[in-house]
């Protein structure tokens, strides 16, 4: 029997928190990274080594674009924006989750 692989709860977690990053407008890597920070009152940090293989299979895929621009520093950077294919996964991960934690949630409350 052939068992599918299951994706990896963080991966969709980050998956997850870039997405709805990107939903605010285009970001490049470090801004992603410090929006999630900043935005979890530094509960949540989402490290280079995980966050940049996660951007190029996000693009692989399709929910994400990215471009090279120049930033206000002079210095390149790649430019990473949500698709409309990003959008619509987005919207079904965040339904999904909605779901997750109110589970979680109801037997935290009466386990």
């Amino acid at each position: 029997m052939v068992r599918k692989k299951k994706a990896d709860a963080l991966q969709g977690t980050i998956d997850l928190l870039v997405l709805k990053t990107l939903s605010r407008g285009p970001e490049h890597g470090y801004g992603i990274a410090s929006h999630i920070q900043q935005a979890s009152n530094d509960v949540l940090r989402v490290e280079e080594g995980s966050l940049y293989p996660a951007l190029h299979r996000m693009e692989q895929v399709g929910w994400i674009a990215a471009e090279w621009q120049v930033t206000e520093n002079n210095r390149r950077a790649r430019l990473y924006r949500l698709t409309r294919a990003g959008q619509k996964h987005l919207e079904l991960e965040q339904e999904k989750w909605d779901l997750v934690t109110k589970a979680v949630g109801k037997i935290l409350r009466f386990a």
